[in-house]
């Protein structure tokens, strides 16, 4: 029946049917073929809805909602030039250290880089910086956000690994940091080679002080998220209550830019951003399943322990998949198909499953900017008016990076176990 309920969804995938309902429909078709009832497939559809952890995704995606529909943005691109914008490629050091800021307010790299794309590739352009390597730097740095907490991927991997997710968010601090110090030195290579413009803010360090302290209370969300569950002072879906709550007082009573209409439309983002992921949770949910009805994780994990003779194999191969399936799958489906079946063989080699995690969440986001489904590569390519291919192009030393970033948590516990 699994074999069946694969390549259905494959098919159905490669009909460009959305993600949710080609798992939907691969696992329904292989219950009727099965002769098994469809009650079960309702009864698996409805029982992750009930998990309360759950309600922490809804919510740390209005706070970070609420606190970028406002000027927010705006402060947080001026600070970031006053920091970096002096260096040749200022702009480019900008969309990298921007996306660090904003990882900790929306934790979505699809956000960020339709947010800092919109608001950075225009000036980028206009300064004389190559299309094509705007686009580049953008959709490669914004998936510095599923690093930086509240990281949506990271609190969807611990609840279907049953991971700690503080455990998961201060894991993703130091290759969060380390990505975004490898893309900027990569930014500072290409702009020097290519004497690309500089990108000061006027006003000195009189304005640095301004900005910096108007920015400050929302860059610290993260610093407020970690704080709060590293002192067990709350679970993390009460801490996602505040952090909404903190979002609505920062832009109320600081920025003053919180009406009626952006708390609507914050809201209406919320859901549908909430739907799409609860599809994709229901279906996954159902397919795993069946998958752990015919044990499909355990025969798994035994036939790669007698494939592979030595644990760094393993997690080569883990990797190699894992790149792979991030190609053809968003990033919060791959994490929650693969999750459960990665999780047995890791535990078999005796890999740590935070360290998986992390490498999960680094190797998946590569794919959000490679061919032929990367959604950052498409969207910051739409803002830039320029070729997928010519943006591919760009990307090279950013992969590069990437790759040897993802290689470092691969092989080096200390870097995601402290």
């Amino acid at each position: 029946m699994s074999a069946t309920m694969i390549w259905m969804f494959v098919l159905l995938l490669l009909g460009a049917v959305p993600v949710g309902f080609a798992i939907l429909g691969g696992v329904a078709g292989a219950l009727w073929l099965d002769g098994k009832s469809m009650a079960v497939l309702a009864q698996r559809l409805y029982s992750p809805t009930q998990s309360f952890p759950m309600l922490a995704i809804p919510f740390f995606i209005l706070a970070g909602n609420l606190m970028m529909s406002g000027k927010f943005g705006t402060y947080l691109v001026n600070t970031a030039r006053l920091l970096v914008g002096r260096f040749k490629g200022g702009m480019g050091q900008v969309s990298v250290l921007g996306s660090v800021m904003f990882g900790g307010v929306s934790g979505s790299a699809v956000a960020d880089a339709t947010a800092l794309g919109n608001a950075l590739i225009p000036v980028q352009k206009q300064s004389g910086y190559p299309p094509a390597f705007s686009a580049a730097v953008n959709a490669s740095s914004s998936t510095v956000s599923v690093l930086i907490p509240p990281s949506i991927p990271l609190i969807l991997y611990g609840l279907i690994a049953n991971v700690s997710i503080v455990d998961l968010f201060v894991a993703g601090i130091l290759p969060g940091v380390l990505l975004a110090v490898g893309m900027m030195g990569t930014v500072a290579l290409v702009g020097n080679r290519r004497s690309l413009p500089r990108a000061p803010l006027e006003g000195g360090f009189s304005a640095f002080k301004g900005q910096l302290l108007i920015a400050l209370p929302a860059m610290l969300m993260p610093v407020f998220v970690i704080g709060t569950l590293r002192f067990g002072i709350a679970t993390p879906t009460e801490v996602s209550v505040m952090a909404v709550a903190y979002a609505m007082a920062v832009s109320g009573f600081l920025y003053r830019d919180l009406s009626w209409r952006v708390l609507w439309e914050s809201s209406v983002a919320t859901v549908m951003m909430t739907g799409a992921v609860m599809i994709i949770i229901m279906a996954s949910s159902t397919m795993q399943w069946v998958l752990t009805l015919e044990r499909v994780p355990q025969h798994l994990a035994e036939w790669v322990s007698l494939t592979f003779s030595q644990p760094w194999m393993v997690i080569m191969a883990l990797n190699v998949v894992m790149l792979l399936v991030g190609t053809v799958l968003d990033l919060p489906a791959a994490v929650l198909l693969l999750g459960p079946i990665f999780v047995g063989i890791g535990q078999a080699i005796g890999l740590d499953p935070v360290q998986l995690g992390l490498m999960m969440v680094v190797n998946l986001s590569i794919g959000l900017y490679t061919p032929p489904v990367g959604t950052t590569l498409f969207i910051s390519s739409a803002i830039a008016r320029v070729g997928v291919g010519a943006t591919v192009k760009a990307l090279l030393p950013f992969y590069l990076v990437s790759m040897l970033v993802l290689l470092l948590i691969s092989y080096l516990p200390m870097l995601t176990l402290y």
